[in-house]
């Protein structure tokens, strides 16, 4: 099976871009499954339903979304495989400029969205770093010379990606990456591990502490100068 990993930050147009990439695959009947992670609340499952796709849902709330994906990827594996399914494309919530969910043997698809500024793939980590296509998004809005400079910053952070201008209205860019995903390699849950470390807090505030003053809080601190301790 090929798994498929889409991450990207809030409001990018995600779910958008997958809309038209998975039509194009139901057009030329490829069995693919989907699962969409979010934090507190979506109904995006219902949009991939609504063009025939068998979907997933899953609500990590307190948990950080890449932690929870990594923990039930065995159960939407699963549920690909019962669908039958040659490939499951997965999309995470966007939460964090930290987010890292690929692992080594899917393709990892960042979408990123080009009117957040010209500085925004520099300020991003490895959802963008490690991600084999990037995928960029509202570019129709924002000037020639703003377009050129938002792909020189990408490639500056991952200059081995294959980038791919798309439209979630239109469909722009669809047909493309839809040929990406057939180039995924084959996927072995058992033997699968990640390109980087997922993101991590371990402290007093993770179970539960409400207090603010730093003398009750313990575990993995990191201080303002960047002192981790």
């Amino acid at each position: 099976m090929k798994v498929i990993i889409v991450a990207g930050t809030p409001g990018a147009g995600k779910t958008a871009v997958l809309l038209h990439t998975l039509k194009v695959l139901a057009e030329e009947q490829r069995k693919v499954s989907a699962v969409k992670v979010d934090c507190l609340y979506t109904e995006d499952h219902l949009r991939f339903q609504s063009i025939g796709i068998p979907t997933l849902m899953g609500l990590s709330r307190d948990m950080c979304p890449d932690h929870y994906t990594i923990y039930n990827l065995g159960e939407m594996i699963e549920f690909a495989n019962n669908n039958q399914s040659e490939a499951l494309v997965l999309e995470t919530a966007g939460l964090c400029h930290r987010c890292a969910p690929y692992t080594e043997n899917c393709l990892g698809v960042c979408v990123i969205d080009a009117t957040t500024g010209p500085n925004t793939p520099l300020k991003v980590g490895p959802f963008l770093s490690t991600a084999n296509v990037v995928v960029i998004t509202k570019g129709d809005v924002i000037s020639q010379a703003e377009r050129e400079i938002f792909r020189e910053r990408i490639l500056e952070m991952n200059p081995n990606c294959r980038i791919i201008e798309a439209n979630g209205l239109t469909g722009k860019g669809a047909i493309e990456l839809a040929s990406c995903f057939d180039e995924a390699p084959t996927f072995s849950y058992e033997q699968e591990e990640l390109r980087h470390n997922a993101p991590f807090s371990i402290c007093t505030l993770c179970v539960g502490e409400t207090r603010i003053h730093n003398q009750h809080h313990r575990g993995v601190l990191r201080h303002i100068n960047g002192l981790q301790e």
